[in-house]
């Protein structure tokens, strides 16, 4: 984690003014994030004599939970953290990033910043200040990755402040996020209904999203368990796992014991997110 301080020659009006303005941050898919981001973390002004000691903690994005976005419908992402100061504060700013340098666009390869400015409430601490702040991030997978599905991975939490002297700190890794491409999974079994002791054949597909072409894609040679419930029980158990195909269909055999459902079930990987097919009844004679 890189933790940085930076002064600046803003005045407390400009400090003020920004307070004042509810549309201050911009809005997440705003393609002017990077330069935001990369502006705050480079400084690019003339150090003073007081440099802001803002510090960040307990941050969490989305619950803890995985960001999993499928090609289309809006997305709110919850995020909160805290932050103290011995001078106490007056703006923050939250941004989620990914790449290998905050400070510059060049190695920026995503980033949003909030909806609005996080609201803080403010505490009294031994030594200063002490804020519990929330904010979210409202993303749209058509716009926002439209160009590239390398994106899914790992994401970063940037937060900056302002204290009461407009002076600037910022944490560019407080916390760290999963975006993940949504997964889809069918499966099929049959002949139905199947004498006891003959084979069940059980087909089926997994996809995922593809963001750049706003559709979803089989998954090529993913492994993939099959997992049978029967008939009166709520609980599945494995059978076997299996892998996709060069485009994402599933296709396995198992003999017919007894009535009962066959599902398929992906557990996920790093960029995709999991699923659970719904589960087929088999009747068996």
């Amino acid at each position: 984690m890189r933790m940085r301080t930076t002064a600046t020659v803003l005045t407390s009006a400009v400090v003020v003014s920004a307070l004042a303005l509810p549309g201050a941050a911009q809005a997440a898919q705003h393609p002017g994030a990077a330069t935001s981001l990369g502006a705050f973390a480079s400084g690019g002004v003339e150090p003073q004599d007081a440099l802001g000691g803002t510090t960040f903690s307990d941050g969490v994005v989305n619950g803890g939970k995985d960001i999993v976005l499928g090609v289309t419908g809006k997305k709110a992402v919850p995020v909160t953290f805290s932050a103290f100061d011995a001078e106490g504060v007056a703006l923050t700013q939250a941004f989620l990033w990914q790449g290998t340098d905050s400070s510059s666009t060049d190695t920026i390869t995503g980033s949003f910043q909030s909806d609005d400015d996080p609201v803080c409430t403010e505490s009294p601490a031994e030594g200063g200040w002490s804020y519990s702040c929330k904010t979210v991030f409202t993303i749209d997978p058509a716009i926002a990755f439209k160009d590239g599905n390398g994106t899914a991975g790992t994401w970063k939490l940037f937060l900056g402040a302002y204290d009461l002297y407009a002076n600037a700190s910022y944490d560019d890794d407080v916390t760290r996020a999963q975006f993940k491409r949504a997964a889809k999974l069918t499966a099929n079994a049959s002949p139905e209904p199947v004498k006891k002791g003959k084979t069940i054949t059980v087909t089926g597909k997994l996809s995922r999203a593809n963001w750049t072409t706003g559709k979803y894609a089989g998954y090529a040679t993913q492994p993939v368990k099959l997992q049978f419930r029967k008939k009166g029980s709520s609980t599945y158990t494995t059978v076997k796992t299996v892998k996709t195909n060069s485009t994402g269909n599933l296709s396995t055999t198992v003999k017919a014991v007894s009535d009962g459902y066959y599902r398929f079930a992906f557990a996920g990987t790093a960029t995709t997110g999991s699923a659970t097919a719904t589960g087929d009844f088999i009747d068996v004679k």
